[in-house]
């Protein structure tokens, strides 16, 4: 896939380094890449990766001057990030903020009336191509211009377009869910070692069966106590009211803030 433009990223953390490499498995060509990150060895570390990059430590004007420009910082820098590019945007680029909290409206405000502007809340499988990236568009973004967005956007995974005041929930339930499952994985792997599987086996033990339950989950037509009555042992019954307390005072905290 050739994408005949120039994109710059604005931060090069962990979801800079997710994208580029969903993009790189995919084969999309873009005419320029460009990261700046405050941090020169957050940047060496993505030129490291992905070669054809051009990184900037320090130097967000250079990476704004892109017709795509993801914006890849956390909210409580995010704003004044804006206020430092906001006269290095062309008025025919589109800004791509990928963190929470910060509204559409607030971010025009602050580059001064600029309107081509979209939010994502990004998800980490997007690194294989199978992400869940919610996404909002300005009024100010045509047909035309949501279509490409959304090609490209595509080839990180599923990109549904959601309201903007119900984004936080995606974030805390899509952009974070992977955290609140994967290291509960881990700890099965581990165990299915030290019970005898190799790991090959025990990773492929835990998959499938990931896999089968979140399909008998959503796609049976069970109801939750019919899906949760077809196992007749349950070793962590007598914990999951703790655990659901967790989930509910943790995560409930987190889209509060």
């Amino acid at each position: 896939m050739i994408v005949k433009k120039t994109i710059g990223f604005i931060g090069g953390g962990r979801i800079v380094r997710i994208f580029l490499e969903g993009f790189k498995k995919e084969e999309v060509q873009f005419a320029r890449v460009m990261v700046s990150d405050i941090n020169p060895t957050v940047c060496q570390k993505q030129k490291n990766m992905f070669p054809y990059i051009e990184i900037f430590s320090d130097n967000n004007k250079v990476a704004a001057y892109s017709d795509i420009i993801f914006l890849a910082v956390h909210p409580p820098v995010l704003l004044d990030v804006l206020k430092n590019i906001g006269k290095s945007i062309n008025s025919n680029s589109i800004l791509v903020s990928l963190s929470p909290k910060i509204t559409i409206n607030k971010i025009s405000e602050v580059l001064g009336g600029f309107k081509k502007i979209v939010r994502m809340i990004p998800n980490a499988p997007s690194i294989i191509n199978e992400g869940y990236n919610s996404v909002v568009f300005s009024d100010s973004i045509n047909q035309d211009e949501k279509d490409e967005l959304l090609k490209l956007f595509s080839v990180l995974g599923k990109c549904p377009l959601v309201k903007e005041d119900i984004l936080e929930t995606y974030a805390v339930l899509t952009g974070m869910g992977p955290t609140y499952f994967w290291f509960q994985w881990k700890k099965l792997v581990d165990m299915g070692i030290s019970f005898g599987m190799d790991e090959k086996e025990a990773r492929n033990a835990i998959f499938n069966m990931v896999e089968g339950s979140v399909k008998t989950f959503f796609d049976s037509s069970l109801s939750f106590e019919e899906v949760m009555d077809l196992i007749p042992v349950r070793p962590l019954s007598e914990d999951e009211q703790k655990i659901n307390e967790i989930y509910q005072s943790r995560i409930e905290g987190l889209y509060k803030k």
